[in-house]
């Protein structure tokens, strides 16, 4: 636990330290001409207020609707035989939201970040001389593979610990007195010795599981939030239009990931819920938010353009992490797909699936 408690303090530390640093940079930036921000704007003519709030109200419902049919999905279903966690076809569902979520990071998400900190708005001294948006990607893939190392060996040395208590036995001695015992034990030991393997692995295997789930959703959730606060504070009803069709397809393959790896983390039904819920809300409550502070929010304003870039390249790199890392490698690297090629070329055909859909999607948002 030490361990884990100094690796939250250095991860706090290094957060602290980037935001200190870029909110600096934001108010040199302040400073700088913007007269080139303006050109930047776009048809003048898809800029409509009225309109484009119609459309965020319409956003808001299907959003969510699309979120919770998809997050929840996979935990409604469980209990089918044919969509079970240990089923084919769930694999395949989750190699096909993994390439969503993959093509999520590269093809939606890092382009944005890459927007925003090579923007006109924003001084050429640092932003358009060095490459912010994947020198925060990089980063942040190599916080999430330090979080997930240094969670993994907590409770190593946790489990290590337990196997070195000595256990009493039911006389209240710790030693064997008779022989009848011993040769017990001997006879025995073997099978414990499997036993115990077989447990720490699956103990191992389920508390991997819950940190999957949960680093997931917090790189989903901050893109979220990030691409509905956008949503909210446009009013340009042309990227409105075309991203709502495209959100509500990137939510619900990204839930049925998300509601898979929560169902493998086997969390108590109280904690699968909250996940469910605030997946769900964090897009529509980006949009609201969003249309609450559209008076006051400027997107190119070198402030905005450089919190909502940096917020989007570490969302690029833990999306990127958790997808490659996390989902595709951890199926088909497992057992389950190694052991049936059929299964193994089909759950390739899902990801190229689920990533080209998502790859097309980002020809209109």
């Amino acid at each position: 636990m030490a361990s884990s408690k100094a690796c939250y303090k250095l991860i706090t530390i290094t957060v602290l330290l980037l935001s200190f640093t870029f909110t600096s940079l934001a108010g040199n930036a302040e400073n700088a001409d913007v007269s080139e921000c303006k050109a930047e704007s776009g048809d003048p003519l898809c800029h409509n207020n009225k309109e484009a709030k119609k459309l965020k109200i319409i956003a808001i419902p299907s959003i969510l609707v699309a979120s919770m049919i998809g997050v929840s999905l996979p935990l409604l279903t469980r209990s089918i035989p044919a969509l079970g966690p240990d089923r084919d076809m769930f694999v395949l569902v989750k190699c096909l939201a993994s390439g969503v979520i993959l093509a999520t990071g590269f093809m939606h998400v890092l382009p944005d970040s890459y927007d925003d900190l090579t923007s006109k708005c924003l001084p050429e001294e640092p932003w358009r001389k060095f490459p912010f948006t994947t020198f925060i990607a990089m980063v942040s893939a190599l916080l999430v593979l330090m979080i997930d190392s240094f969670a993994m060996s907590a409770y190593a040395r946790r489990d290590s610990k337990r196997e070195g208590e000595v256990v009493p036995l039911e006389n209240g001695s710790n030693s064997v007195d008779t022989q009848d015992e011993i040769q017990t034990l001997e006879n025995g030991s073997n099978y414990v010795e499997k036993q115990e393997k077989v447990n720490d692995n699956k103990t191992s295997q389920l508390l991997r599981n819950k940190v999957i789930a949960q680093i997931l959703e917090l790189g989903i959730v901050v893109h979220s939030v990030v691409i509905g606060l956008a949503m909210g504070a446009s009013d340009n009803q042309c990227t409105i239009r075309s991203l709502i069709a495209a959100l509500c397809f990137h939510q619900l393959f990204e839930g049925m990931g998300l509601g898979g790896s929560i169902l493998q983390a086997q969390f108590k039904s109280k904690t699968n819920w909250m996940m469910v819920f605030f997946f769900s809300v964090t897009t529509p409550f980006g949009i609201v938010l969003g249309m609450a502070i559209q008076k006051i929010y400027d997107e190119t304003s070198p402030t905005a353009l450089i919190v909502v870039g940096v917020l989007n390249a570490c969302s690029t790199g833990l999306l990127i992490y958790m997808a490659l890392v996390n989902l595709l490698a951890h199926e088909f690297f497992g057992p389950k797909i190694q052991g049936n090629m059929k299964l193994h070329i089909l759950g390739y055909v899902a990801v190229f699936i689920g990533a080209g859909a998502m790859t097309l999607m980002a020809k209109w948002a």
